[in-house]
């Protein structure tokens, strides 16, 4: 670990997002340290193997650092490449596997950041946590089953295997469409009436046809109530059905770390979304501030990689004219 401890600002997150802060930070001549608990963009990293971004590849630049895809819209091996590629270009002083615990906030003091590798003092505090690490958990008896995922990485385990994907959302649906043509017998569970609206408007047309065809069965206005080691039992308007299962992708989003940001004396507003200066990005606690799909709180689709790089802008600007 880099032995120096004291900076002007510590970020917290090495996300691109947290990156982008960095590479301001460098503009301005401040000291800085990202400390990340993962590996470098450690959410990208966690995506489906084959995920392509809804965004096209110069929405995603940081730093002035061109992203070159082999498409319009690049892919997770390509983000991850661009990514380690900012981080050279600019050098930036990253600390990866180094878990924060806790931060004391001294408010007319430095603030004193304990990770799983020592204690570090910084005047400035940039979250930059992302969300992907907390799934929204279903609450049913068998959730804590091997066959539940909350991730999907690849479809080829689950060829010849009846799945269950829960949700109507772009990572449901991805899913299901891409287990469905590598020879798994697919089931959707949906609380609300259609498919999502926010899903990919190549992608759509394609899920409802497939629904509507037969090909990959669906259970509207519908709900998992229990979950057994060889079916699922399930809520329809019809009434109680049980259907053979091998596996149950939970794909119902994915939440801020909301009790780590008040464990931190971070306010949140009744429905549990961090308090901040919508002007500056500051949160009650003088000198911390979130960056990112954190701001967001719940509303994990209020905030993407490509409207908050300005973020970085923002932020640094406020702690320069401080420091």
């Amino acid at each position: 670990m880099n032995p120096k401890t004291e900076y002007d600002l510590i970020i917290i997150g090495a996300g691109p997002i947290g990156l982008a802060c960095g590479i301001e930070a460098t503009k301005a001549g401040l000291s800085y340290v990202i400390l990340e608990k993962g590996c470098l963009v450690n959410s990208l990293f966690n995506y489906p193997l084959n995920m392509t971004f809804f965004s096209t590849s110069e929405r995603l630049e940081i730093g002035d650092v061109p992203f070159i895809s082999h498409g319009p819209k690049p892919n997770r091996v390509e983000a991850l490449e661009y990514y380690r590629r900012v981080c050279l270009t600019w050098d930036l002083n990253v600390q990866l596997y180094e878990k924060v615990n806790a931060i004391v906030s001294r408010q007319t003091e430095r603030h004193i950041i304990h990770s799983s590798k020592g204690t570090y003092h910084g005047t400035a505090v940039i979250l930059a946590l992302g969300f992907y690490d907390l799934p929204y958990l279903l609450n049913v008896p068998g959730e804590d089953l091997p066959k539940v995922k909350h991730y999907y990485d690849e479809p080829h385990p689950y060829f010849g295997q009846k799945i269950v994907v829960v949700g109507s959302s772009n990572s449901a649906v991805d899913v299901a469409l891409e287990t469905f043509r590598k020879g798994a017998d697919v089931t959707m569970v949906i609380r609300e009436p259609a498919i999502g609206e926010s899903v990919k408007y190549w992608v759509k047309p394609d899920i409802e046809n497939r629904i509507k065809e037969g090909s990959i069965k669906s259970f509207f206005n519908s709900v998992i109530v229990e979950i057994k080691e060889k079916e699922i039992e399930i809520k329809t308007p019809e009434g109680i059905i049980n259907l053979e299962n091998d596996f149950v992708f939970s794909m119902t989003g994915y939440h801020s770390d909301n009790k780590f940001l008040k464990s931190i004396g971070i306010e949140l507003d009744e429905n549990s979304n961090p308090v901040f200066n919508k002007e500056t990005f500051e949160t009650n606690l003088k000198g911390v501030y979130i960056a990112g799909v954190v701001c967001s709180g719940k509303n994990t689709d209020k905030y993407f990689i490509e409207n908050s790089i300005e973020h970085s802008k923002i932020i640094i600007n406020d702690i320069d004219k401080k420091i």
